[in-house]
This record gives structure tokens, C-alpha cells and sequence, in this order.
């Protein structure tokens, strides 16, 4: 009978559910109940990470937040995410810098000639050239 009432408890704790997939992360959103009766939230942030092997393994962050903590919580979430849009704008530097990646490549690849060297064409004088002296190095 143990079992069944911590499994009864177990079925009861976790009262309201949510997750966000953001790439490698999933982000949970989970509501609680405590000993009290009284819920509060759970915010997971689960990574997916690969072994030297190949294999995955998830690793977790948790955050705990009890309802007295939920006021000021969110306002200096809305201000601290403000003032990022604010300086930064709302696009993802990493995705701007993958485009320009991407477009560096394609403007490398086409400079290439057939034999895979760059193909700078002529050099039409000794100022092309760097002059490098070794026994600086």
C-alpha cells in the first residue's frame, strides 16, 4: 500500500505542463505541489550533449519558483529581455553570422580556379608582396 500512495503522490505532483524546443535545448515549464498543497514552478532546461563514443546524454539545469518570487520574477525577466531587443535588436547574431559564413564561402569558392588555388590573377608589381623578415618572429 506504500507504493500505491507514493505513486498516487508522484501522479500528483506534477499539475500542469509545458516545453519549448529550442534547437539542442528543450526548456520544461512545470507546475508543482508542495507538501502544503501550494504550487509552485519547475523551468528545465535539458541539453542534448554526445559522448566521445557518439552516444547522447541529456544534461539539466532546474530552477525552482514559489509564487511570493513570481511578481518581480517576471518584471526583471520583461526588463532584462527588453533591454537586449532594445540594444541588440531581435535578430540572432549567430544566424547573421552563419548567412555571412555562408556567403564568404560562396564568394571564396568562386575565386577559386580549377585547380582549387586562388586565383588572383597577375601580379603586376612588387607591393602585392609581403615582405616577411623571420628573425622577427
Amino acid at each position: 500500500m506504500a507504493d500505491m500512495d507514493s505513486k498516487d503522490k508522484n501522479q500528483h505532483e506534477e499539475i500542469f505542463s509545458k516545453s519549448l524546443r529550442a534547437g539542442r535545448r528543450t526548456y520544461f515549464f512545470d507546475v508543482r505541489e508542495t507538501r502544503a498543497g501550494d504550487y509552485y514552478l519547475t523551468i528545465t532546461e535539458s541539453k542534448k550533449n554526445t559522448n566521445e563514443d557518439g552516444s547522447f546524454y541529456f544534461k539539466k539545469h532546474k530552477i525552482y519558483l514559489y509564487k511570493e518570487d513570481f511578481q518581480s520574477f517576471k518584471e526583471y525577466l520583461d526588463e532584462t529581455t527588453q533591454f537586449i531587443t532594445t540594444e541588440k535588436g531581435e535578430e540572432v547574431i549567430s544566424e547573421r553570422h552563419q548567412s555571412d559564413f555562408s556567403e564568404y564561402n560562396e564568394n571564396r569558392d568562386a575565386s577559386l580556379d580549377n585547380s582549387g588555388n586562388p586565383d588572383n590573377g597577375p601580379i603586376d608589381s612588387v607591393d602585392e608582396f609581403t615582405d616577411i623578415n623571420f628573425d622577427d618572429i
